[in-house]
């Protein structure tokens, strides 16, 4: 991939000035990935770049502080997450080197197992862009890239890394196949005791394992989590519909206005319960009331973080 080889280069010529550099490498198998610091150039071979790369290295970043000087290797989702970061003064761009690409989505395994069974007896998989082909007991299958690429793909308007120092490769002109969130859509047209009865459903299923939490880029709080809290105590660990539930909603409040739907928290999730919806419904409730998008210029101040006497898009009631 001519993309890889440029990324490459870019990183082996910056390595010297950095401490480390964060990006992915082949996992357990051909169909996963798993995060790579790179700190030398045997390291950097190891470096991948592909449809599995669905790891956010940015949340990688809240152990890193202290004036290290550290570059990552960004999908256009991930970087929005950077950027936002930077909006809220908890990073600076100039100890950060951007290492971009051009992305046309991830696949989603949950998606490929649905489809083919044990994904273990997957051989190989040929992503053209429109279409994927995937090979199991000598039997090759094409199916549409957007029935088997993670949901976020589908409403992604942000398919390369933005605000980046390098970019490799040509820029992505792949579009999103739809504005609104199909999920979302369909979750809205329920009525509010059915909503409220899908949620209990889905929190009794919740193990309050943090999973959500501590995958998000935007969770920066650490060891002043409220729900590790001891003085003053808002929230009981006890795992039962109720604890779950506050716990939830007080999560997705802390990310209002800040989550840039990366989908790691829902992907983190051992019980797959579909959290995304809530944080999606809140990003959509931001762009509508302030025309905000979190995480795609560091030098506009987001909504939440600032006062203004008139804002341009609430109407005043008289």
């Amino acid at each position: 991939m001519q993309a890889l080889a440029e990324l490459k280069e870019q990183i082996r010529q910056a390595l010297p000035e950095l401490d480390v550099v964060i990006g992915w490498q082949q996992g357990y198998d051909a169909l996963h990935t798993s995060p790579l610091f790179i700190r030398s150039e045997e390291d950097l071979e190891k470096l991948v770049v592909n449809e599995f790369c669905v790891v956010n290295p940015a949340s990688y970043l809240r152990e890193m502080r202290g004036g290290k000087k550290v570059g990552l290797v960004l999908k256009g989702c991930d970087s929005r997450s950077v950027i936002q970061l930077v909006q809220e003064d908890l990073l600076k761009l100039e100890d950060l080197t951007i290492f971009g690409f051009g992305c046309n989505g991830v696949l989603n395994h949950a998606k490929l197992q649905a489809r083919f069974g044990d994904i273990g007896y997957i051989k190989s998989i040929e992503n053209s862009g429109a279409s994927v082909t995937i090979e199991v007991d000598e039997n090759k299958e094409t199916v549409p890239f957007s029935e088997l690429c993670a949901d976020k793909c589908l409403t992604c308007s942000y398919p390369n890394t933005l605000q980046c120092t390098h970019f490799a490769g040509e820029e992505s002109s792949k579009e999103a196949e739809s504005e609104q969130d199909k999920a979302l859509e369909e979750f809205e047209k329920l009525s509010m005791e059915e909503r409220f009865s899908f949620w209990q459903d889905q929190m009794r299923r919740c193990i309050r394992c943090y999973a959500c939490r501590n995958a998000c880029p935007m969770c920066v709080c650490k060891d002043h989590c409220l729900a590790n809290s001891r003085e003053t105590k808002w929230l009981s660990e006890e795992v039962d519909v109720q604890n779950n539930f506050m716990f939830q909603l007080i999560h997705v409040m802390h990310l209002t206005g800040r989550c840039v739907e990366c989908g790691e928290c829902e992907r983190a999730c051992p019980m797959d319960i579909p959290i995304m919806l809530l944080r999606r419904k809140m990003a959509g409730v931001v762009r509508d009331v302030f025309a905000y998008n979190a995480g795609t210029n560091a030098e506009e101040t987001p909504p939440l973080m600032c006062f203004k006497v008139e804002e341009p898009t609430i109407e005043e009631r008289h």
